[in-house]
């Protein structure tokens, strides 16, 4: 190679290595600093929620109570036999102001009543009606520790029903039917049952 095209390559290779020396803020400026950060206010502390107002029931006079002997889950025989005859499921309803309850014959049909302590007439009602469609009210209370109630007998408006529940110290509840013929003077056993105490998970 002629002596001139060496020289123009070093010269070349010369430039180069003198560019690349060259510091690159030299030619270019660098980006501006970001931002400072904007600082919010404090958010304010949280209000704490106050506790929804408890509802009183209108009913816990001890007039209300006198029935709740009854409340319960219970297996049902005839007085004096050891054969189950129904299932009765009696509740508490609307904070205490009622009574339901839910009569399960074995052997199939069933009914059912609500029970109420009647502030204004100052006793109380139940009213039943059946899978018949029979319905009888029930008027009557308390009486030496126990509920008596008295109605119409199903079907006879001449004859009168007389319901006497009696809590018991094992636990068990007789409810005791009496019909009369003559408004009251005399009365006849129409049917007579033990409420046990169902037991935890039986059906």
């Amino acid at each position: 190679m002629p002596a001139e095209g060496v020289e123009m390559i070093r010269l070349a290779a010369v430039s180069a290595l003198a560019l690349a020396a060259v510091p690159a803020s030299a030619g270019f400026q660098s980006p501006p600093p970001p931002p400072p950060p904007i600082l919010l206010p404090p958010a304010p502390p949280a209000v704490p929620q106050q506790p929804a107002p408890l509802v009183q029931s209108a009913c816990t006079a001890p007039e209300y109570r006198a029935f709740d002997f009854w409340i319960g889950e219970w297996d049902v025989y005839s007085n004096g036999g050891s054969t189950r005859i129904a299932t009765s499921s009696i509740e508490a309803m609307f904070m205490g102001c009622a009574i339901r309850e839910t009569w399960k014959p074995l052997k199939g049909g069933g009914g059912g009543s609500f029970s109420h302590y009647d502030k204004e007439r100052g006793h109380w009602r139940q009213m039943w009606v059946d899978s018949s469609g029979m319905r009888v009210d029930f008027d009557g209370g308390p009486a030496e520790g126990q509920m008596v109630l008295t109605g119409p007998a199903s079907g006879d408006k001449g004859k009168l029903t007389r319901m006497t529940f009696t809590p018991h110290a094992d636990g068990s509840i007789r409810q005791h039917g009496e019909q009369s013929a003559d408004q009251g003077g005399s009365w006849a056993t129409s049917f007579d049952f033990i409420y046990r105490p169902r037991k935890a998970g039986e059906k």
